[in-house]
């Protein structure tokens, strides 16, 4: 029995036909053995087929050998499809309308951006100087008369801004600065805004005027007050002046009376017509609060810009 028993055991496993119709593992998914038990297989179930009638035809008669063999060849595709990875190829459509649709969302929202960023640009700014972040400024005045700051937006613009400090004198602005940095605030009452007519949201939300509009300021130099600081129109001296220092990008010095327009007999008691200009780094705070940094011509290397105006909204 035990002789049997190891005979049986040392028989080859490919002399055994597997009844299964899957491959057999021994000898691989394409084996000699595995091939003809499947083919076994299908003519077994091709015969009970025919048994059953599955098989006949609408007249009662066996189809075609033919017409077997190709039943036979649908059956045989469909089993070793089977064994295929499963792809269902309508799912590529519907990953590529998904794919699309978002591609279009993320466009819509890129040209939405630029188109708010074009519209703030344009007209989110109500301020003369618009969005520039560099201005160009003047100062000038006569040795014993009056300071006046102007800010340009270009050099040959009209003043976006001109001020005139009534009660502080260039002598003793180019004497403060000699002596050190010099800070120049300019501080404004915030007007309340008018109430609606007819109760409408639109006539409430009335444009406010621009901050470098204001028409009168407080002025404060280095802490200490100076008087106030009225807003002016260029006029037909101030112009001769700008005009003179404008190829001028960076600089100072004393202007002769041809081209400051002549000297009145008033203008010769106050002294020769004095002059800085200069670049100014425009920085926005909020609707109520800018400064202006002057930019120094050496690298700005040191404490700081020896010059900056400040505007308060209060």
């Amino acid at each position: 029995m035990a002789r049997a028993f190891h005979a049986a055991a040392a028989a080859s496993p490919a002399a055994v036909a597997s009844p299964s119709p899957l491959p057999s593992k021994t000898t691989g998914a394409w084996g000699s053995t595995g091939g003809i038990a499947n083919l076994q297989w299908l003519l077994r179930k091709r015969a009970s087929k025919v048994r059953h009638g599955g098989g006949m035809s609408p007249l009662g008669q066996e189809p075609p050998e033919d017409e077997g063999n190709y039943d036979d060849d649908d059956e045989a595709a469909s089993m070793f499809a089977g064994a295929t990875p499963y792809y269902d190829a309508a799912a590529t459509p519907c990953r590529r309308r998904r794919g699309e649709a978002a591609v279009t969302r993320l466009r819509a929202a890129i040209l939405a951006v630029v188109a708010r960023a074009r519209r703030g640009g344009k007209g989110k700014s109500s301020s003369p100087l618009g969005s520039r972040s560099c201005v160009t400024g003047t100062i000038f005045g006569r040795r014993r008369g009056r300071v006046h700051v102007a800010l340009q937006a270009d050099p040959r613009a009209p003043p976006a801004m001109m001020v005139e400090l009534a009660a502080y004198s260039t002598g003793a602005l180019v004497r403060e600065m000699a002596s050190g940095l010099v800070r120049i605030a300019l501080e404004c009452e915030k007007t309340p805004q008018p109430a609606a007519a007819g109760g409408g949201q639109q006539q409430s939300k009335r444009r406010r005027r621009a901050l470098v509009e204001e028409a009168t300021w407080r002025a404060y130099c280095n802490g200490r007050k100076c008087g106030y600081a009225v807003r002016r129109e260029c006029g037909a001296e101030d112009w001769r002046v700008l005009r003179a220092v404008e190829p001028v990008s960076v600089g100072a010095g004393v202007l002769p009376d041809d081209h400051a327009g002549g000297a009145t007999p008033a203008a010769a008691g106050e002294g020769d017509m004095m002059y800085m200009r200069a670049k100014f780094e425009r920085v926005v705070g909020s609707r109520d609060s800018e400064a202006f940094y002057m930019v120094n011509p050496d690298g700005g290397a040191g404490t700081g810009p020896e010059l900056s105006i400040y505007l308060l909204r209060v």
